[in-house]
């Protein structure tokens, strides 16, 4: 019997008789807009989409959907690289409508429901001279970003974004809800920090605050590509001495006029005048054609990447994590971008310290915890028909760079055609324990649209 037997029209009037949100079938209003995610590689058509208003529309929908054996996808913010938010055929629970954010000042805590983006959230929490670590693009939603780990400017200073995480309502498989923290649930807690969307739908996030900005100390220095191999590294010795406040991207790129560019940016969590003496040797060193670097608005160093990741491009991302950035590494990187198919596409070098590496490996689901690099390469294009040439070449890359990096991996940056020890790779020496999680709260593997965590 296939989902469309399953939904027959008196089947859908019952479910939407008993939800507040909209339910769209194919062909309706809407539908195709609720399908779109930024990635255009992913172009899925689910059976009917739930648009939840509420907890009580995700615990219908979850219900709905196992009680008629559906595939269901769960969507957020729509940003995840491999297109999980939805489903071929299956039912699509689209969290994205429930955006409420509630600040309180004085305990420094915030409450955010799952269609919130960094974008959204930040807005709210800077409003009171408040933020915690969230992303690079403003346009990301905080459930995916929280659950897979939660890499950002400020996770050298404060952590990932599930180290800042203290609370949640997650509705599971069965259609329950729980609360689960360090005091209750306390092994479904640990599992929902980093261990993805595996074990059920989370309805509200409760996170620490951390006054910061409104200014902090960030911009990009621009140096010609041909120079590329002296900066980045520079970059490696750079980084090798950053305090927590200070954390550091660097990225290789074509220019909006089609130069070729190597770039680094900085990123001090804290007031800009004691930054400046920190990246003074940033602005220093070549010098850059181009230095960008001031005081800046945190929500402005939020929305610095936007323009470079606009939803409705092509995306194909590979990335691994490096413990050091070798002569090797950049002899790959340099070579593989001097042949790059499309000027949009990016090799980025993340520097993960700090905070971020204090936590145990073992103390949240998110394992990889030494101070750390993440190559992460980003094939983006316009074009359909260029898809092959794209994603080959950044295969070819990410095959050139294996014996310079570690088996690790962000989970957050897996793309839909990473297999299951890739996935077991980016759990670490977790995932036997996320394995016993997942048979607790979610036998059956309802929740299997994500990077998947078996329970057999």
């Amino acid at each position: 019997m296939t989902a469309s037997d399953r939904l027959d029209e008196s089947t859908l009037q019952g479910l939407r008789a008993r939800l507040r949100g909209r339910l769209l079938r194919p062909g309706d209003p809407g539908y195709d807009a609720a399908r779109t995610v930024d990635n255009a590689m992913i172009d899925r058509r689910p059976a009917a989409i739930v648009r939840c208003a509420g907890v009580a529309d995700v615990r219908t929908a979850v219900d709905f959907a196992r009680e008629r054996k559906l595939v269901v996808s769960v969507r957020g913010g729509g940003h995840n690289v491999a297109g999980n938010a939805v489903c071929d055929g299956g039912l699509m629970i689209d969290c994205s409508p429930m955006k409420g954010v509630r600040v309180d000042p004085v305990t420094r805590t915030a409450r955010a429901e799952p269609g919130v983006t960094w974008g959204d959230f930040d807005l709210e929490t800077q409003a009171f001279g408040l933020a915690t670590t969230g992303g690079v693009i403003s346009t990301t939603g905080i459930a995916g970003l929280t659950l897979g780990g939660g890499v950002g400017w400020l996770n050298g200073r404060f952590g990932l974004a599930c180290d800042n995480l203290i609370a949640a309502d997650v509705v599971t498989a069965d259609g329950g809800l729980l609360h689960a923290s360090e005091q209750e649930h306390e092994d479904l807690f640990w599992g929902l920090r980093g261990g993805g969307g595996n074990f059920g739908i989370v309805t509200s996030f409760a996170y620490q605050l951390h006054a910061l900005g409104p200014m902090v100390l960030s911009g990009p220095v621009f140096h010609p590509a041909t120079r590329a191999r002296e900066v980045l590294r520079f970059f490696r010795e750079f980084t090798a001495t950053a305090p927590d406040e200070l954390t550091t991207y660097a990225g290789l790129l074509t220019g909006p006029d089609g130069t070729p560019l190597v770039g680094i940016v900085p990123c001090y969590a804290g007031p800009p005048e004691r930054g400046e003496k920190l990246v003074e040797p940033l602005r220093k060193f070549g010098p850059p054609v181009v230095d960008q670097i001031g005081p800046m608005p945190y929500l402005a160093v939020q929305h610095m990447f936007d323009p470079a990741f606009p939803p409705g491009r092509f995306n194909y991302w590979k990335s691994s994590l490096a413990s050091r950035v070798s002569d090797e590494l950049v002899e790959a990187v340099v070579d593989h971008m001097a042949r790059v198919p499309s000027p949009h596409s990016a090799v980025m070098l993340e520097h993960y310290h700090g905070a971020y590496a204090r936590k145990r490996p073992d103390e949240t689901a998110y394992h990889h915890r030494a101070t750390t690099y993440d190559v992460v390469i980003i094939a983006n294009w316009t074009d359909r028909a260029d898809t092959d040439r794209n994603v080959a070449w950044a295969r070819s890359l990410f095959q050139a760079v294996q014996p310079q990096v570690s088996s690790g991996v962000y989970v957050n940056f897996l793309d839909a055609d990473d297999g299951a020890d890739r996935v077991r790779a980016a759990y670490g020496a977790n995932y036997d324990r996320l394995v016993e999680l997942k048979r607790r709260y979610d036998p059956t593997n309802f929740f299997r649209m994500n990077q998947n965590i078996r329970p057999a």
